[in-house]
């Protein structure tokens, strides 16, 4: 058994932890096994932990429940990412409250170039899944992955969209792994994985589909793409839950308008019209502001001879590595500069045309 993954997963399980706070105790302690072997008075001082999650962690009653959920993991074909591992979504990584740990049924590369999410109501009209399909068939050739929630209505049809043009195509679910929800989509979930897709979620087995696990899978879709793209939408629901919070992790949302009027392009009017969602009419508008089009390809301007970089543009040349492009969260992070001097260290490597700036906070090395 892979007893770090035991502690990830057992971590997770605490009463009242949250994810904010599993990754405030991960960092403090060195680890999650180190959590639990912490003594309660060094735990009582890390901020915004109490008596009763230290109390949880003491007893360590959950390591058993965490035993079973590894197993049934194994026996279902069920992989378990952990944040802090490279085949966690990078994307999602970065927002503060994304799940420590995401179960995952499939082998999607979650971190492709190209993430588009699709959502929209379930009583998706029949205008809406020409929207959908006609989307998903233009973005063929930017060979996209397709993201969604496997819901009826919009989801349903983006996921069938992808399959159909031969894209791939990956289901956030707000339940665990014993069952599909909604029962229907059982065999479209698992053509999904046959061709190349995957599920995820981070409920543990047993987890039904309750109404308030619904807004909490929203933030996964939201965190773990490029852009969203808003179908159509009532004046409330999930749709728009989604792109708020898509919105607050600085993604970029899109949403086609419709008829004034019709119940179901009501949503999407109003956040074009509140300036929330970008007016798209067809894929070459997903492309422009995405910087997606071979004719807007950023192109380097010539560097200085011999650019030297200072001690801060050292730093956060460093981030980069290997990478093409790195999210402003990681740069943040990883360099410990204060988001003053990153600004500006930043603002001197765009005019040196050594970096770019891209939409939702990424840079791009030239």
């Amino acid at each position: 058994m892979n007893y770090g993954l035991l502690y990830e997963v057992a971590l997770t399980l605490i009463p009242g932890i949250g994810d904010v706070n599993a990754k405030k105790l991960i960092a403090y302690c060195g680890g999650a096994e180190a959590v639990f072997e912490e003594k309660r008075k060094n735990l009582l001082n890390i901020p915004g932990i109490g008596e009763r999650t230290v109390e949880s962690i003491v007893s360590q009653n959950v390591l058993q429940r965490a035993e079973r959920e590894l197993n049934f993991a194994d026996r279902n074909g069920i992989r378990i990412l952990y944040y802090l591992n490279s085949d966690y979504p990078r994307r999602l990584q970065h927002c503060y409250d994304s799940p420590v740990i995401i179960y995952c049924k499939g082998y999607t590369d979650l971190n492709v170039e190209k993430i588009v999410g699709v959502v929209g109501t379930r009583n998706v009209t029949d205008y809406g899944k020409t929207l959908t399909e006609k989307l998903i068939q233009d973005l063929v050739d930017d060979d996209v992955l397709v993201v969604s929630g496997l819901a009826y209505g919009v989801d349903t049809c983006a996921h069938k969209a992808a399959l159909k043009n031969n894209l791939t195509t990956a289901a956030v679910l707000a339940h665990g792994f014993q069952t599909i929800y909604p029962s229907a989509n059982a065999f479209l979930s698992r053509k999904m994985i046959e061709s190349g897709g995957c599920l995820l979620t981070e409920h543990i087995s047993g987890t039904e589909p309750d109404k308030e696990n619904f807004p909490k899978r929203n933030r996964i879709v939201s965190g773990m793409i490029d852009c969203l793209v808003v179908v159509e939408s009532a004046a409330k629901g999930g749709a728009l839950i989604t792109a708020e919070i898509a919105n607050n992790y600085d993604r970029e949302v899109f949403a086609f308008p419709g008829r004034i009027g019709d119940t179901y392009s009501e949503g999407c009017n109003k956040i074009i019209k509140t300036n929330k969602a970008n007016l798209l009419t067809n894929v070459d508008d997903l492309r422009y502001i995405m910087r997606w089009n071979d004719d807007r390809k950023i192109q380097p301007k010539q560097m200085r001879m011999f650019r030297e970089f200072n001690q801060e543009e050292q730093k956060v040349m460093d981030v980069f590595g290997d990478d093409n492009i790195v999210y402003l969260d990681k740069i943040i992070t990883d360099t410990m500069l204060s988001p003053t001097k990153i600004a500006s260290v930043l603002l001197s490597l765009e005019f040196d045309g050594i970096l770019a700036a891209l939409p939702g906070k990424r840079y791009q090395k030239l």
